[in-house]
């Protein structure tokens, strides 16, 4: 939707100000991005240091979540769970004492489902502003070189809007159903990532006990049905122990517990998430919070699985 104002007689077409809160390890290059394609971006963040890098090339910041969202017709967020998004748009001064009908919420967070759904409803009733869940997946990698794929849910038209924004950090833009849905759908992605991430662990710590060389698994198993962008990405990270890549083990437990939950509310059997979800909980217990989400490799090379 482009904007018209009057200059000197005549009509000049701008583009709206789109509003990004939460800059952190996806965020920064998913608004740098955008920043770069041309679009106007007003920021806002908890600690205005780390907003620098997107200031400097060319955002403005909002004093408040309230008085981005005033200045915005569309608003993404990309904060760490669904306590924070609750706080930034519901909280003193948050989005939705800035919302209006017009105005759209595009929630990057990686969140619970059903309370999406539930929050989506109430800024929809209390202000006019519509919701589209639209979590991301590709990691850091991705948002900085604008291969993010997003799953999505909420009105089709709603989210027609704003994939000419979303374009600039994703090839991928996938309409799964109504708000919610899109959460759902990071879930399942999570969840097969994380079996995945305890696959390839235990079949290493297997291949280093046989005698194996386990960093060359991955090259053994290119091309067949077991190879995987984890499998290729993690692989030899995971048999080095470097374990800083790719999120954290906090972040995966986080969403693990979440999936748990979906299957309880949905009557889904889940034994392998529950056993995944146990795994980086005893991680995080090991002070492997702020690992990559590929730490459970450590409990298998140092103990104690």
């Amino acid at each position: 939707m482009l904007s018209a104002a009057i200059a000197g007689g005549e009509a000049v077409v701008t583009t709206p100000v789109a509003g990004f809160i939460g800059l952190g390890r996806m965020g920064m290059p998913m608004s740098q991005r955008l920043l770069a394609a041309g679009r106007r971006l007003a920021v806002w963040g908890r600690t205005p240091g780390k907003l620098v890098p997107a200031v400097d090339a060319g955002a403005t910041v909002a004093a408040t979540p309230a008085a981005l969202a005033r200045g915005a017709e569309i608003v993404m967020l990309c904060v760490s769970d669904t306590d924070a998004v609750e706080e930034v748009v519901f909280g003193a001064d948050g989005i939705a004492a800035g919302a209006g009908p017009g105005k759209l919420l595009v929630d990057h967070s990686s969140v619970h489902p059903l309370r999406t759904r539930a929050l989506a409803a109430r800024l929809e009733e209390d202000t006019g502003m519509v919701w589209v869940d639209a979590p991301v997946s590709g990691g850091e990698d991705g948002a900085r070189d604008g291969r993010l794929i997003v799953m999505a849910g909420g009105e089709a038209t709603a989210l027609d809007r704003v994939r000419p924004l979303i374009g600039a950090y994703a090839t991928q833009i996938t309409h799964m159903g109504p708000v919610g849905a899109g959460q759902a759908c990071k879930m399942c992605n999570q969840l097969i990532i994380g079996a995945e991430i305890a696959a390839i662990a235990e079949a290493l710590n297997f291949a280093a006990r046989f005698g194996v060389e386990a960093a060359r698994l991955s090259d053994c198993l290119a091309g067949g049905w077991a190879d995987s962008a984890v499998l290729q990405n993690h692989a030899r990270r995971m048999a080095a122990g470097d374990y800083r890549t790719g999120g954290s083990a906090h972040t995966m437990l986080k969403d693990m517990t979440i999936a748990c939950d979906m299957g309880r509310a949905t009557g889904t059997p889940m034994p392998v998430t529950g056993l995944v979800a146990a795994l980086y909980e005893l991680a995080v217990a090991q002070g492997l919070a702020d690992a990559g989400q590929i730490a459970p490799m450590r409990l298998y090379r140092d103990g104690p699985v």
